[in-house]
């Protein structure tokens, strides 16, 4: 069964707790409800309507706090980082206005709190499930009163769930994870290297854990044998056993909490990677899945992001839930930029639908929003990013996909990292390896000059193929050739002369020419050590 709870802003000061989110000017209703997150941008004009949580970004000063508030609809609250300059005139604007300001932790990330906030008015919207978000913190701070030491959950990946009461007394590391919410990197890596996940995942008694000024007892949450998450202990010493047992107690009920709560995130997420699969593959049911999305129905554009392999944790599990952030962080960066998009993950390749204003504007301007997104994020993921060609509705969208998977493609082929490539600019490329894959599923093998060319570096460990390719890709200048296989230019002129003779090639002809040049793309050999013999 489901309900409709109503989130308010006093109940977010209690969701993020007050180490992250505190009150500045309550000028206006706490709880009042909240509707909708909304980034302010200092080169817009001021809009703060109804309903809003307004994230002033790069708001400082008194000043420009008034302006913002002097914009606000009643209803509305706004967040601005600390320091937060509230004089009398900020609080007459506030209380004109009743809007009331809240200030962030200084060191919080704005996309780390707006991604909380989104994810839990989605908890709580017309489909939520009975068990309301902040249950785990209500289990947190039970599991704190029991042990008397501040306590973290978290999930597979290391990301905090939910924390209770009494974090200010605990050590910075602790303060770290709570404001990111997620253990830090830095620490993450030394619990691998020192093999503290590895000893926690595989008891079933709670562990105590200390490496340094870090002491800590944790319990694996588990359902069976599968690993859920882990609570965490902020313990100078070693539980007395009956605190043990109540630790290993709570790990069960969390188990429980979990699946629960993972359940309804599956079936969110599933449903909607469901409903953006269906928009993509075009057909009959495309428009109603689009109106389920609320994507636009005019001009669009398909993007393809993928995480490289390199980026890819070891662990399957990790592998998936970075490959599920990627996702989730695509599709809040488009959310900001256009309330009408879509993303989803659908395999290892995160989709998304941007509306574009016109046909011939669209595919930069898709360009523009990929790189922009790479740029926020690259300092945690490793990605490319394809982007198709603009489809002038909903019929040729899976044509617009079709092009951004080709695109993606060419990106991998070049081993590339932090990539954005638009399907016209590598649009050859796309071909050739297309036309590869066409060789290869006939059987196809190299014929003519360049086959010659290939048995015979294969017989006599020379690499004639590789002086006609550089030959060839200097457009005949040999100084240019000789220098790329770095080698004196008149022993680049012999190589070239035992190419063409063992070849036969006519390199006046400009049909054999690109005949040897097609081919040398569509079956490139593996890489040869130049210090070849002749």
């Amino acid at each position: 069964m489901t309900r409709r709870s109503r989130t308010g802003v006093h109940r977010i000061l209690e969701y993020l707790g007050s180490s992250v989110l505190d009150v500045a000017a309550a000028e206006g209703d706490l709880d009042a409800e909240v509707t909708g997150v909304h980034i302010h941008d200092p080169a817009d004009e001021p809009l703060v309507p109804p309903g809003a949580l307004v994230l002033g970004v790069g708001v400082v000063g008194a000043r420009q706090l008034r302006d913002l508030l002097g914009a606000a609809e009643p209803g509305a609250a706004l967040v601005v980082k600390h320091p937060v300059e509230v004089d009398d005139e900020v609080r007459a604007v506030a209380r004109r206005t009743r809007t009331p300001v809240l200030g962030l932790n200084r060191s919080a990330s704005w996309s780390h709190v707006a991604a909380l906030i989104r994810s839990m008015l989605d908890e709580d919207g017309p489909e939520a499930p009975d068990d309301p978000p902040d249950d785990l913190f209500t289990l947190a701070n039970a599991v704190c009163a029991l042990l008397d030491a501040p306590i973290t959950i978290e999930d597979r990946a290391c990301r905090v769930l939910a924390y209770s009461e009494r974090q200010d007394e605990a050590d910075a590391p602790r303060v770290e994870t709570i404001l990111g919410r997620q253990v830090p990197e830095h620490l993450r890596q030394l619990m691998d290297r020192l093999g503290t996940y590895r000893e926690l995942y595989k008891s079933r008694e709670p562990v105590y854990i200390q490496h340094g000024d870090i002491h800590r007892t944790a319990v694996a949450v588990r359902s069976g044998d599968e690993i859920l998450g882990s609570i965490w202990a902020v313990t100078r010493e070693e539980l007395s056993p009956a605190r043990k047992r109540a630790l290993a107690d709570a790990a069960t009920i969390v188990a429980m909490r979990l699946l629960r709560i993972r359940a309804g995130a599956d079936t969110r997420r599933r449903l909607r990677t469901e409903l953006l699969s269906t928009v993509l593959a075009g057909g009959a049911q495309a428009v109603e899945a689009a109106g389920r999305l609320g994507v636009s129905g005019g001009c669009l554009c398909v993007l393809a992001a993928q995480l490289v392999p390199e980026a890819e944790h070891e662990d399957p599990v990790r592998a998936e839930s970075e490959r599920q952030r990627f996702g989730d962080a695509l599709a809040l960066h488009l959310g900001t930029i256009h309330p009408r998009s879509a993303a989803a993950l659908i395999g290892s390749v995160a989709y998304a639908i941007l509306p574009a204003p016109a046909a011939g504007d669209a595919g930069q301007r898709a360009v523009r929003v990929a790189e922009d997104f790479l740029h926020r994020v690259g300092h945690r993921y490793a990605a490319n990013i394809g982007v198709g060609l603009s489809a002038a509705g909903l019929i040729e969208v899976a044509r617009s996909r079709a092009d951004a998977d080709r695109a993606l493609r060419v990106l991998r082929s070049r081993r590339a990292s932090g990539a954005v490539a638009a399907y016209p600019a590598v649009q050859f490329e796309s071909l050739l390896l297309q036309l590869g894959d066409l060789a290869a599923a006939e059987g196809q093998r190299p014929r003519g000059p360049y086959q010659l060319l290939l048995e015979h570096d294969a017989g006599h460990g020379s690499d004639l193929a590789g002086t006609l390719r550089a030959y060839l890709e200097a457009f005949g200048d040999v100084v240019s050739a000789a220098a790329a296989m770095e080698v004196h230019a008149n022993t680049f002129r012999y190589r070239l002369k035992r190419a063409v003779e063992v070849s036969g090639i006519e390199l006046n002809d400009h049909r054999a020419r690109l005949h040897v040049m097609l081919q040398m793309e569509i079956f490139t050999p593996p890489p040869r050590d130049r210090d070849v013999s002749w």
